[in-house]
């Protein structure tokens, strides 16, 4: 399976399973369905959320090895 990147967004994550809105939201981010969320990265929204992203995208990706 492809790995999520920083450079991905927050829509195209959750197109991929959408296990991953817990994930967001325990960062604090709540604008999974906002129009926002499909124009904007991850780098993006976690500098704009003061969130470090490489901790996210470690996180994230954990999640998808599991579920292989």
């Amino acid at each position: 399976m492809e790995k999520i990147t920083k450079d991905m967004t927050i829509a195209s994550v959750l197109k991929k399973d959408e296990r991953t809105a817990p994930i967001f939201l325990s960062y604090g981010m709540h604008c999974l369905g906002c129009p926002i969320s499909s124009g904007e990265s991850l780098e993006a929204a976690c500098a704009a959320h003061g969130v470090d992203v490489s901790e996210m995208v470690s996180k994230l990706n954990e999640l998808f090895e599991q579920n292989q």
